[in-house]
């Protein structure tokens, strides 16, 4: 047969160049398409290959390699070997050379591994195959061939001989087995059967037999043979019944149904030659068994899955069991074939989707599809389906792809021209596939590249006609994503690739329609292993760290499945979100939002579920997850919100955007920009900015007055600051990062936001700043370009005139947010302006930017002397520090030039700002009630600035604005700010009162300091004339070292405060005042006998609270130490102020605040100071009044007899008086002890007997007692203050000595002056203040026109803030 010799240089050069040339040679032997030829030429190689191994003249390895590569051209060339082999068998038998006989046989046994076994028995001599070991003994095999030989060939069955002849069978199968190829039809051979029947007498039913058996042989014969049964046929049933016998027979164990069988029965079915229901009988298994072998998989599988997360430990005797019963499986028989499986993918494969839907419907639902087999048919159905409208819309730009030829059945579902056809057919058959899409990794992109098209098609096309149409096939598409695509792509393998292209899908999904699908896919068909990794999240928090670092390799679609797990596991009923005391929030709660800020930031997931969620929440007044937006915002925007800030932070947040980048926060801020971007494209796209900044703003007072009354107080204070640190925060970040036309178009006026959406006022304008600045700015720029003139004269009357084009509608908005009395004393512009600036307008905080500008000189240096980084990276590290030191410059520039425009414009304003209709109390109540205390306990930044702006509005020598009285309110009133404030609030209502108390502290310590920013001042006056008079005069301000005496009281009035605070018992007032102590412990306290009265306070704190309550304990621990830290820098009481008064003689009104100013305060103050009892003031202060009385009888007696006379001798005597009451009084102090303390709860002496002493006293030193004398002025005072509103001037007088029966008609009188109308504008109002001057003839003419006295105008029932020397210092 070797009719092809191998060159003898592939031989030589076998293993260089002979192999290659070989196997080359075969593969365009295989490749060739002569019928048969290519066979003959193949097997002449292989022969001529084997032959020179026999000869020897190549190594048997290299050749048997060479074969078994040869193994995967041709699917039949172990059979084409086989053949050689069986000619060398007969060749190397006949040859006398054994060695050539043993190559050979070796070749043979080389090839065992790729040429079956049964095959060579079939070819081989059975001496061959005795040598090679495949038999035993090649005598046994012999006489075991002719036995089988015999039985097959020889012994015939039982025919009815009588009647039929087996010729006419012969002739028959001859008949049907002919060439078809030429112009043989159905019809010619239809009337040679009936011949052959006619003459031979052969069975109708048995001839119908052997055509099928026929057909079946030649099943690609199908149209032939349907037209020839369907001639030839008379009864449907007959022929059913005859493949149901066919089917029958291979119903037996161990039998396998032959596809071609399944053919015959499925194109019979086709074309309707038989009906289903006839045949479906006849197959096997039944359904109810179909139906339990499926419910026992289900089953099984359960419990496979059960035992992957169960822990098992291994055992003997397990698994000997397990062993036993797998040689029990093995040695049981294999059922029969699935023979309604075996029709449904026959059905499939001809394209007959009627006939395979009806057996389908039949079975458990996709267990049909759970066969690869059934599943493959189906999926290529579809593929023949969909590829009309694939290649038209659904390829991607640069794809080839691989061209479907469509089906030759003319029956086969009609393929899809667009999207409307793919409900006839496909929708369903996708629906019947379901998960098990995922044995074709091709269709599943198909039909999701065909979802991307139509997503495109249905946001592009708007027309009305067709929507209906569009939204039915976007509900399908939706379906088949919920039932097909999601529950394949779990059962796929490395389906990473799929993934991202179902992401190209989905996300062109609203994210609603995304989470819907990912709920139904998580509960109804697959549990994620995201679920597991948040359940172990909630629980240890230590996990967050590594488990973001690893979500690295997720998909895009796996981060949006993530999104979506988080939030439902935020929304899971059944976790409470408090812990079991109530009183915080739960730990799994924190660790999700932990979670959700890191995440959400490191990947590019989609936000806009979490923020609609938030809102959802937010609406439905619910506040704890308003914990995961602060989370969100801090990490993606880099923005903190922290009351913990040290002062060089606090510094930096009032400089430009990049100062509080590089030195406003703990962290450093750095690669915040995309993941800023992403929030804020959310927010813009969903509409979100502002429903949540109102929202929050909304909920603030909703926490409190909603849900507050079920939940402890101390979670109601946390949840508050929650939502109002957020609020802080969030606003912050749409501040920084929405463009200012954004902003502008969604931001409303302050009028809208106050009174349509109820925003708090302090919200609404926190909320409108940024948008205030910004309208600023821009009509500023405007207006530089309109008039072109660079002098800075010209440019500061710019930005004034654009501050009032902008701010005039906000001055006429913000009337409608107060009742018309407010406006009596405040103006509208000042109010405004209050609200609208902030630190940054005020001043530069240049040491700031030095401190960062020389960080990043030390960078820099620093990276020049490192010589372990590389040149290209240190020479952008330089850059990098250079760019951001020269920006930093820039912006402090910048802001300088700002902050002067800014200045000079409050300039000119000021004169307007506050009207005198009322007193100076009123006005400063009303400051204090609507601007200062709002704003001061808002945000850290905030607390600086209201200190900062009362320091400016002195400095500015605003007309009508005591400073004074408002810092004298401040710090005399804060027992119930500070028992009203959350922890939040707390630390920067103490910031501001430390800001207020350097303030204070700076002018108390240097008198040049003093002199130069108080006196001379309009806020340090202490005697308010009527018009006309000149406020400058010396004599009406208060001078420096009765401003010490001022100092003091207010320290002393801070520490009867916390005392109280602390002594109360109460948490909240305890933690708060703790809080603001800590706060203000540079400034406070001063004095070393207040200090120790603290320091043994807090001590008793921290023995009381110790096993009780560990958090109050931990504070006062905390300021206790950081106390004694202080106790060095404390100065006794007379280094704080003079407590004596040297003697010296009287001087002139002009120069002095009038005879013995400093000296009666002085001991006044001191010994209340010193601790001893109030009532002792309050004697004091009755004498001074009968002095002050009987000094303006007997001047007023004097000026009518003489007027000539001045009060300088009279004021004499009065000294005189006060040195020897002093003497006995300090005797009287020295007799009750040494300890001096502050306490509220010390032992009082009856008012009335320290009275009575005071009245001898002063009857001893000849005086008249005339305490009746004085309640009846005090009417009279009253009496004609109501009967005359047109003029007000009178002296605040120290009040009488206060028992219980006095102090409750002192408080009646109060209310009852309280409800008048304020005094005229032009009235004149003398203040006593540590005996300011009393005596001055100006101030007493005054007082004698007036005739009355005006003390009301309390806030908030407080004793009347001018009466610093007599207030009653009792228990709030």
């Amino acid at each position: 047969m070797a009719t092809l010799i191998l060159p003898g240089e592939w031989i030589k050069n076998w293993e260089k160049s002979g192999k290659h040339e070989f196997v080359q040679l075969c593969k365009e032997l295989t490749e060739k398409t002569d019928h048969g030829s290519e066979i003959r030429d193949i097997q002449a190689a292989l022969y001529e290959l084997c032959w020179q191994v026999v000869q020897g003249n190549l190594k048997l390895d290299l050749v048997a390699s060479v074969l078994g590569d040869m193994m995967e051209l041709r699917d039949d060339m172990p059979s084409i070997l086989a053949d050689v082999f069986s000619i060398l068998d007969l060749e190397t038998g006949a040859l006398e050379e054994k060695n050539k006989r043993d190559h050979y046989t070796q070749l043979v046994g080389a090839c065992l591994f790729f040429v079956p076994e049964a095959i060579l028995k079939e070819r081989l001599d059975p001496e061959t195959l005795e040598s090679l070991g495949l038999i035993k003994q090649a005598h046994q095999f012999n006489q075991k061939i002719v036995k089988i030989k015999t039985k097959l060939f020889y012994k015939q069955q039982k025919f009815n001989l009588l009647r039929e002849e087996n010729e006419g069978y012969a002739k028959l199968i001859t008949e049907l087995g002919q060439d078809l190829s030429g112009n043989i039809t159905s019809h010619v051979v239809l009337e040679s059967i009936k011949s052959l029947i006619g003459c031979f007498n052969l069975d109708p039913n048995r001839v119908l037999d052997i055509i099928l058996e026929v057909y079946e042989s030649r099943s690609d014969q199908d149209e032939f043979f349907l037209s020839l049964i369907k001639s030839y046929m008379c009864e449907p049933l007959t022929l059913c019944h005859i493949l149901g016998f066919k089917f029958k027979f291979y119903q037996e164990p161990n039998e396998e149904t032959p596809k071609s069988l399944y053919h015959i029965a499925a194109a019979l079915l086709h074309h309707n030659l038989i009906e289903l229901e006839d045949l479906y009988v006849h197959l096997m298994p039944l359904d109810a068994t179909i139906i339990e072998e499926h419910k026992r998989d289900i089953s099984e599988a359960k419990q496979i899955a059960r035992k992957l997360v169960m822990v098992v430990l291994p055992s003997e005797k397990n698994e000997d069991k397990e062993k036993e019963k797998e040689k029990e499986e093995e040695k049981n028989e294999r059922p029969p074939d699935n023979q309604k499986l075996g029709l449904l993918e026959a059905l499939l494969r001809i394209g007959d989707w009627h006939h395979a839907q009806s057996i389908m419907d039949q079975m458990p639902s996709f267990y049909a599809t759970s066969h690869k087999a059934i599943a493959l048919a189906l999926c290529q159905l579809v593929h023949l389906t969909v590829e009309p409208l694939y290649r038209r819309a659904g390829v991607p730009k640069g794809a080839r792809g691989c061209v479907m030829h469509p089906l030759r059945n003319k029956r086969a579902p009609r393929p899809a021209e667009n999207f409307e056809d793919l409900r006839r057919d496909t929708f369903s058959m996708l629906c019947y596939l379901g998960p098990h899409l995922s044995h074709d990794p091709i269709l599943f992109a198909k039909i999701v590249r065909l979802g991307k098209g139509f997503m495109k098609e249905y946001q592009s096309d708007g027309r009305p006609d067709i929507k209906d149409k569009m939204d039915t096939l976007l509900s399908c598409f939706l379906s088949i994503a919920d039932q097909v695509l999601l529950p394949s792509l779990s059962l796929m393998e490395c389906n990473a690739c799929m993934s991202e292209e179902l992401w190209g899908l989905f996300k062109l999904f609203p994210y609603q329609h995304r989470y819907r699908l990912y709920g139904q896919w998580k509960n109804e068909t697959y549990s994620s292993i995201c679920f597991i990794m948040l359940s172990q999240i909630q629980w240890y928090d230590n996990l967050i760290v590594p488990v973001v670092d690893s979500l690295k390799y997720l998909t895009s679609l796996n981060y949006d499945v993530l999104a979506y797990c988080i939030i439902e596991a935020l929304a899971n009923p059944e976790k409470e979100k408090m812990k079991h005391d109530d009183t915080t929030i739960s730990s799994w709660l924190q660790s999700l939002a932990s979670l959700c800020g890191a995440v959400f930031r490191k990947y590019p997931i989609e936000l806009a579920g979490l923020l609609q969620y938030v809102t959802n929440q937010l609406k439905a007044g619910k506040s704890f997850d308003l914990l995961i937006l602060k989370e969100v915002v801090q990490k993606m925007a880099g923005i903190e919100i922290t009351d913990e800030m040290t002062s060089e932070q606090l510094e930096a947040m009032t400089g430009g955007e990049q100062l509080k980048a590089e030195g406003g926060y703990f962290g450093q801020i750095r690669n915040t920009k995309k993941s800023s971007q992403r929030l804020k494209d959310a927010l813009l796209d969903h509409e979100l900015a502002l429903p949540l900044c109102l929202l929050m703003a909304q909920q603030r007072n909703g926490v409190v007055f909603l849900e507050g009354g079920e939940k402890h107080l101390k979670l109601v204070g946390h949840l508050y600051d929650q939502c109002h640190d957020t609020l802080v925060q969030f606003g912050g970040f749409l501040a920084s990062n929405l463009s200012t036309e954004d902003y502008i178009k969604r931001v409303p006026s302050i009028d809208i936001l106050c009174n349509q959406f109820h925003t708090p006022h302090d919200a609404a304008f926190f909320l409108s700043r940024p948008m205030y600045a910004h309208q600023i700015l821009s009509k500023y720029d405007e207006l530089k370009k309109a008039e072109k003139g660079n002098r800075q004269q010209q440019k500061v009357h710019k930005y004034v005139a654009a501050c009032e084009q902008v701010m005039t509608p906000v001055h006429e908005a913000v009337v409608s947010l107060h009742p018309a009395r407010v406006w009596d004393d405040l103006r509208p512009q000042f109010y405004a302006t209050f609200w609208s600036l902030t630190m940054y307008d005020l001043a530069v905080p240049h040491s700031a930017y030095e401190r960062e500008v020389n960080k990043l000189k030390v960078q820099i240096k620093a990276i020049e002397e490192n010589p372990e980084i590389p040149l290209n990276k240190k020479k952008k590290e330089k850059e990098r520090c250079t760019a951001l030191q020269e920006k930093l410059q820039e912006e402090e520039k910048k802001q300088l030039e700002h902050v002067q425009r800014v200045l000079h414009r409050l300039k000119l304003e000021k004169d307007n700002w506050l009207l005198a209709k009322s007193t100076k109390n009123e006005t400063i109540t009303k400051f204090l009630q609507l601007c200062l205390f709002p704003r001061c306990i808002f945000s850290s930044i905030d607390a600086v600035y209201c200190a900062r702006f009362v320091e400016l509005v002195h400095q500015q020598k605003t007309p009508n604005f005591c400073t004074l009285l408002c810092y004298d309110r401040v710090f005399s009133a804060i027992i119930y700010t500070v028992a009203s404030c959350t922890e939040n609030e707390s630390h920067r209502y103490g910031r501001f009162l430390c800001c207020m108390l350097e303030t204070v502290t700076r002018w108390h310590s240097d008198r040049a300091t003093y002199e130069k920013e108080c006196v001379n001042y309009p806020g340090f006056l202490t005697i308010f004339r009527a018009t006309g008079f000149d406020g400058g005069n010396k004599a009406d301000q208060l001078d420096y070292e009765n401003f010490r005496h001022v100092v003091h009281k207010w320290h002393y009035m801070l520490t009867k405060a916390s005392v109280h605070c602390l002594e109360t018992g109460d948490y909240t007032h305890i933690r708060n005042i703790l809080i603001v102590l800590t706060k203000i412990l540079p400034c406070y306290p001063k004095v070393l006998n207040l200090g120790q009265a603290l320091e043994c306070r807090v001590h008793k704190i921290c023995l009381e609270e110790k096993d009780k309550r560990p958090d109050l304990y931990a504070l006062a621990m905390g300021y206790s130490g950081r106390l004694k830290s202080q106790k060095v820098h404390m100065v006794p009481e007379n280094e704080f102020h003079h407590k004596e008064q040297p003697a010296r003689s009287a001087t002139p009104a002009s120069q002095q605040n009038g005879p013995g100013s400093t000296g009666k305060p002085a001991t006044s103050t001191s010994k209340t100071e010193e601790g001893t009892s109030e009532d002792g003031g309050d004697t004091k202060a009755v004498k001074e009044r009968d002095d002050k009385e009987k000094s303006g009888k007997e001047k007023k007696e004097k000026k009518e007899k003489t007027p000539g006379s001045t009060p300088e001798t009279k004021a004499e005597n009065r000294r005189e008086k006060q040195r020897d009451e002093r003497a006995g009084k300090e005797e009287r102090v020295a007799r009750e002890g040494k300890e001096k303390t502050p306490k509220a709860d010390r032992e009082k002496v009856k008012p009335d007997e320290k009275s009575n002493k005071d009245d001898k006293a002063k009857a001893g030193n000849g005086e008249p007692v005339e305490p009746s004398r004085e309640r009846d002025a005090i009417k009279e005072s009253k009496s004609k203050e109501k009967g005359d509103r047109s003029a007000v001037a009178g002296s605040l007088k120290s009040p009488v000595p206060r028992s219980e029966s006095a102090e409750s008609e002192r408080d009646h009188k109060r209310r009852k002056l309280d409800s008048h109308s304020s005094p005229s504008h032009s009235s004149s109002v003398k203040v006593s203040m540590h005996s300011l001057p009393l005596h001055i003839p100006a101030a007493l003419k005054i007082i004698k026109e007036s005739g009355r006295s005006c003390r009301h105008c309390i806030w908030i029932s407080q004793p009347y803030p001018w009466e610093l020397e007599s207030i009653p210092w009792t228990s709030a």
